[in-house]
């Protein structure tokens, strides 16, 4: 008989391996899953490997079969609704069928068009038994790019700030480095290294000459990174344009010879302009969504912060503050408003604060934009 411990024992440890994934499986979603007969002994036990691989249920199928278990009669607790369309793999409900699989307990319902709901039809047309719900919070979460993407059509937007105490991301001359201390630095980039993406601006580009690659924490991948260059200043020789990395510069307008010298270090250039001769930072980000991206990782200046705060693609905030005090200098965002400063509280960006833990000195906090995760 099932039973609710049991079932909650094994949903978490489901959950465990789907966070083990976290920067494996992009742009597919992170699942877990495990095996477990009638006793509660677990059979087997797999998570989604990298795109194109094996999705979790299949991973649990082979590690049970490779301890010479049976899993005929047995409970499949997965963090996703198992798929039931061909993509580059086959689909998971019909694996979990035909290795005879009596019972589903599932997290929740795969958003993808290509399934929503056909999985679980297809597993009780069949006669196994499914339940939904056990862990659903914690899958959305650990999911919520994907989600993004397939619900809004557009990915999850976490704009990533470092800052002193009293809000300023840099001196008034622009040195910036370091207000943070090492763990900080070292937290900042495993936020990268989960991301399909990193956009930053073409002024920092210039300025600071960056990477914006994932090196102080190991990761299977690089995230692509994402350029806002309205008029294609960057320079072909910039530090970012890494070996085997896509890079995709978004600009207003085409300057042939420009893009030409971009595309030459393997950069893609498109085009997409709003009515004031800049980057259309929503179609942007639709058109990030085509191409796969889940969550997008910001790290910019204040200008661009601001317009994208303003435009209304952002997010969720990751905010480093440093236990310093610096004054006069770079705020966060600017031109946050587009009328100007406020007049009235009620005009201000609401948040909701989702965590706030101690690194080292520093202090990271991550804010929501109220309401924004209701999709």
């Amino acid at each position: 008989m099932p039973s609710p411990e049991k079932d909650a024992l094994h949903i978490a440890t489901a959950l465990r391996l789907a966070a083990s994934a976290l920067l494996l499986t992009d742009p597919n979603p992170r699942v877990g899953c495990v095996l477990s007969d009638s006793e509660g002994r677990v059979l087997g036990q797999g998570h989604t490997q990298q795109a194109g691989g094996p999705h979790a249920e299949v991973m649990a199928l082979r590690d049970a079969a490779a301890q010479g278990n049976s899993v005929e009669g047995a409970t499949a607790y997965v963090t996703l609704e198992p798929c039931s369309h061909h993509g580059r793999t086959g689909p998971c409900c019909d694996a979990l069928i035909a290795a005879g699989i009596r019972r589903v307990v599932a997290s929740l319902a795969d958003p993808n068009p290509l399934v929503a709901g056909q999985g679980f039809e297809r597993l009780r047309a069949a006669g196994v038994e499914v339940e939904v719900g056990p862990g659903a919070a914690e899958s959305r979460e650990l999911n919520i790019g994907f989600f993004s993407r397939m619900v809004r059509k557009k990915p999850w937007v976490r704009l990533k700030v470092a800052a002193s105490l009293d809000g300023k991301t840099g001196l008034s001359n622009g040195v910036s480095q370091w207000i943070t201390a090492e763990a900080a630095r070292a937290d900042g980039h495993a936020w990268r290294a989960r991301a399909s993406a990193v956009l930053t601006g073409v002024g920092t580009v210039i300025e600071d000459n960056p990477r914006l690659d994932v090196r102080l924490v190991e990761t299977p991948r690089q995230p692509h990174l994402v350029v806002v260059d309205s008029r294609m200043q960057t320079p072909p020789d910039a530090h970012l344009f890494i070996a085997g990395r896509p890079v995709w510069i978004y600009a207003a307008s085409r300057d042939e010879a420009k893009a030409a010298a971009l595309e030459a270090r393997g950069a893609s250039v498109a085009c997409l302009a709003n009515a004031h001769g800049k980057v259309d930072l929503p179609a942007l980000m639709q058109d990030l969504a085509a191409r796969g991206v889940n969550e997008l990782h910001v790290e910019s200046g204040h200008k661009l912060n601001g317009s994208l705060l303003r435009e209304g693609c952002v997010d969720e905030l990751l905010v480093y503050l440093a236990p310093k005090l610096i004054g006069d200098g770079l705020d966060i965002a600017s031109h946050l408003h587009p009328d100007g400063a406020l007049t009235s509280l009620a005009g201000a960006l609401p948040l909701e604060f989702k965590s706030a833990d101690m690194l080292g000195p520093d202090l990271r906090v991550l804010a929501r934009v109220a309401g924004r995760d209701v999709f």
